[in-house]
């Protein structure tokens, strides 16, 4: 007689997870308990395994990157190839065309404000991951924090295997490798025989080079200012077209009198070989003249202040200032003529002598004395003219 075969374990184990489903699904079909909404937008939503750990804080980092390759959501952030965080999404900014990572850190991880940020491959073959990239001299205070941006110049990639391989199929196949020997038989055929030439030719450069070095500040300058003169003359374009189109009627009378320009010019070139030849004829004359002239000029040198005092006597002819410092008194050749009255006396002026006289007392009737008259003058008669 047999007995009974018991279930195994994994049939007993299959038989109650199926009874549990089916009594799940009982329960949310008669809506006992509430249906949970799930989203899921792909296999990237996926947690991967053995990914890092965020902790219970993490924070999250905007990193923008010009090309992110194969870069996918979940992906590895490595500080110092050591897992602190993940991607947690790529997107498309429209304005720069870059993507636009979002990276979920550990909050126990700080990195400085100025990390940057690059795209790198674990392996050959391997997987890509974001590198985080700590600069040299660090900021003690600034820290990257929950919504800081790593703008795109601190953003980079490594250089991708298909690009080396790509590179290298160019170079060997249809590559410049054949046409090497050509170009090294052409600069041997080139430069063989003019080392010094091409030596000289190479510190010539390196002068020119180092000259327009030292003067690029100078050569900057003048660029600005031919850009200043451009934008002038651009801004008055008008009045150039105006004075261009209104110079065309004085080139044409100018042109019209081509000839008569020409002959006086000639004349000119006549005219200064006349003055030249004329010159050069009576330069010796010229220089007898001048010395000649020359104790002339010396004599009047040396009469110094007399001479503009001798022209004095022309200026007050006839009778000069230096007459008139002769003269004592106030009247020059003036004489004065007086004339008494009919029948009046003139007395001589006494003369003292040694004793003195009495003076007669006039009468009454007698007539007052007149002046005495100089010595020097006669004794005019008793006319009542006038005598000059």
């Amino acid at each position: 007689m047999r007995r009974p075969r018991l279930p195994s374990a994994r049939a007993a184990g299959a038989g109650a997870a199926g009874a549990v489903a089916l009594g799940l699904g009982l329960v949310l079909a008669l809506g006992v308990l509430p249906l949970p909404s799930v989203r899921f937008d792909g296999i990237q939503d996926l947690p991967l395994p053995g990914g890092a750990d965020l902790g219970d804080r993490p924070y999250t980092v905007t990193a923008e990157i010009a090309d992110v390759l194969s870069l996918v959501p979940q992906a590895a952030v490595k500080v110092n190839d050591v897992a602190v965080g993940r991607v947690s999404a790529i997107e498309l900014d429209p304005g720069t065309w870059s993507a636009r990572v979002t990276l979920q850190i550990n909050g126990k991880v700080r990195l400085p404000a100025d990390t940057g940020a690059r795209v790198e491959q674990s392996s050959l073959l391997g997987e890509k991951y974001v590198q985080l990239v700590a600069p040299a001299r660090r900021d003690a205070g600034a820290r990257l924090d929950d919504g800081s941006v790593i703008p795109l110049a601190r953003t980079s990639r490594n250089t991708e295997v298909e690009e080396v391989f790509g590179a290298l199929s160019l170079l060997l196949n249809g590559g410049g490798v054949n046409q090497l020997k050509t170009i090294t038989r052409e600069l041997e055929a080139a430069l063989g025989g003019r080392e010094p030439q091409v030596r000289s030719l190479l510190k010539r450069v390196d002068t020119l080079v180092t000259t327009l070095d030292a003067h690029r500040g100078d050569i900057t300058r003048a660029l600005d200012g031919l850009n200043r003169l451009s934008t002038t003359l651009a801004g008055r374009k008008k009045d150039v077209g105006t004075i261009v189109t209104e110079l065309s009627p004085g080139l044409k009378t100018l042109e019209k009198q081509r000839g008569s320009l020409i002959t006086m010019l000639r004349a000119l070139d006549t005219l200064s070989g006349v003055a030249v030849s004329t010159v050069e004829a009576s330069k010796q004359d010229m220089v007898a003249d001048l010395k000649a002239l020359a104790p002339t000029l010396t004599a009047l040198a040396d009469a110094g202040a007399d001479l503009p005092a001798s022209l004095q006597v022309l200026l007050t002819y006839p009778f000069t200032d230096e007459v008139m410092k002769g003269i004592k008194g106030d009247y020059l050749n003036t004489y004065l003529h007086l004339a008494a009255t009919p029948g009046t006396e003139v007395i001589p002026p006494l003369v003292p002598r040694a004793e003195p006289t009495p003076t007669p007392t006039p009468s009454p009737s007698s007539p007052l004395p007149l002046p005495a008259l100089t010595p020097n003058e006669p004794n005019e008669p008793n006319d009542g003219g006038e005598h000059r």
